[in-house]
């Protein structure tokens, strides 16, 4: 098993080679930038920057080989001679569709258990637990990096799958109609999640069955043993059929691992959690409803998996600390409290980092920063409309900075006796925080990843 000449000829039999052979085969990058020591170097043309600009770079920081376009080969003259010699390189008619060629291929060797985790929150953070629990029951795993679940992140980690591993677990993330599919045949996973469904991508994906229906297409290439795992609480995905078992989570009787007596307070989540007949007494780390369907929906893989259930409830508890997902940092000078949950926002997660920030306890302020929920389409006033009425659950909140276009509508419903103020961007936001601020606040900061707020964040920090 070996990503060689041999191999890539036989996927992609237009490809030209130049240089050497290659000796050792870590993976590939698509980034400069992030390329580590003896990667390949992919060079991607995309739609603000091309990859091939930056091949020098790729090989100064050590790249083992490069895979460029036949009409970008020009882009080879910056290289020198004997630079060109020790490196393996290949000419391919489309770069993009060459990684996704050879990660289909090469995913095809292998007969081991492959997860697939998509949905419209808790993808990143299911992932980090189902890892933790395969590498306490010494498990090893190959799995996604970051938050890659497009076809060329997943296809980035797939090429980095070799003999030595005993399982996979890939994040899956699509925001238009037609790519999980084609992302599910790249991947074929033995096993498939579907952790929720939400107004996520609406722009895309369309109505919440249209959502629905795209991700079940994540169970597309499954055999006549793989088995489908998906939120039993979600009123659109237990009434899609089927064509394979599927085994589900929530808090509902009617699901085969269900979370029971939830119990949150300032820094913890205590609930039994019933798998199958088992009954196993749970303690998480967080406050926030999510990581109780991702603990759900990783135990329903374990038990799969014939894993013991000691082993999934260590794994589940065990601390993980994702950035911008709810992630905590204390504010040096103030002594307070800063909530980074910027990665994304949906109406959904809105809620959930809300009711979370309610149960925080602090003696100074409490403020929410709320940023636009994008990918909403036409309902977008509705449900950004919707967030201000919300707002009457978190009692406790002093005060409100709305951040950018959409958040306009919200305004209006903002209940009395909360403050709020709106503002274009995150730099009048961090102006006014910096004059408000007092000892021991605790902020919440959220948004849709376009609206930069992870800029504010990081501003906040060194207050």
């Amino acid at each position: 098993m070996r990503f060689n000449q041999q191999f890539i000829s036989s996927v992609i039999p237009a490809a030209n080679f130049m240089g050497t052979e290659l000796q050792d085969f870590s993976g590939i990058s698509l980034d400069s930038r992030q390329l580590k020591d003896g990667e390949v170097y992919v060079a991607i043309k995309g739609q603000r920057f091309d990859g091939h600009d930056f091949i020098e770079e790729a090989v100064e920081k050590g790249a083992a080989g490069l895979i460029v376009n036949e009409e970008n080969k020009s882009c080879l003259k910056k290289l020198k001679a004997d630079q060109v010699k020790k490196l393996f390189i290949i000419l391919v008619p489309n770069t993009h569709i060459a990684v996704i060629q050879c990660a289909t291929a090469w995913r095809a060797q292998f007969s081991i258990p492959v997860i697939g985790i998509t949905g419209s929150a808790g993808k990143t953070s299911t992932k980090e637990m189902l890892s933790n629990i395969f590498t306490l029951h010494g498990l090893k795993h190959c799995m996604s990096e970051g938050n890659q679940n497009t076809a060329l992140g997943v296809s980035r980690n797939i090429l980095r799958m070799n003999s030595h591993h005993e399982a996979a677990i890939f994040e899956m993330g699509v925001s238009k109609r037609g790519e999980m599919g084609r992302m599910a045949e790249i991947v074929k996973p033995t096993t498939a999640i579907i952790t929720s469904i939400g107004h996520s991508h609406m722009e895309g994906l369309g109505s919440l069955q249209d959502i629905a229906n795209e991700k079940r297409e994540i169970f597309k290439f499954f055999k006549e043993n793989s088995i489908g795992i998906i939120n039993g609480d979600n009123p659109i995905l237990p009434t899609i059929s089927y064509n394979h078992p599927i085994v589900k989570f929530g808090y509902k009787t009617t699901n085969q691992v269900q979370a029971r007596k939830v119990q949150a307070n300032n820094t913890q989540t205590h609930f039994v959690m019933k798998l199958y007949k088992e009954r196993l007494q749970i303690v998480l780390d967080t406050n926030h409803s999510g990581r109780i369907n991702n603990a759900l929906a990783c135990s329903a893989v374990s038990y799969l998996l014939e894993i013991p259930s000691e082993t999934i409830v260590k794994g589940i508890q065990m601390p993980i600390t994702i950035a911008g997902r709810f992630e905590k940092a204390m504010l040096k000078a103030s002594k307070g409290i800063l909530i980074n949950d910027c990665y994304n926002a949906n109406p959904e997660s809105m809620k959930a980092a809300l009711l979370a920030f309610e149960k925080i306890e602090s003696k100074g302020q409490k403020i929410a920063v709320l940023g636009d929920m994008l990918e909403l389409g036409v309902n977008s006033p509705f449900w950004h409309r919707q967030l201000g009425r919300f707002l009457r659950k978190v009692p406790s909140l002093n005060h409100v900075v709305l951040v950018g276009d959409h958040v306009k509508w919200t305004k209006a419903t903002v209940p009395v006796g909360i403050t709020f103020e709106h503002v274009p961007s995150w730099l009048e936001a961090a102006e006014s925080l910096k004059k408000r601020l007092d000892r021991e606040a605790v902020i919440l900061v959220k948004g849709s990843s376009s609206m930069k707020l992870s800029l504010l964040v990081d501003e906040l920090k060194e207050l």
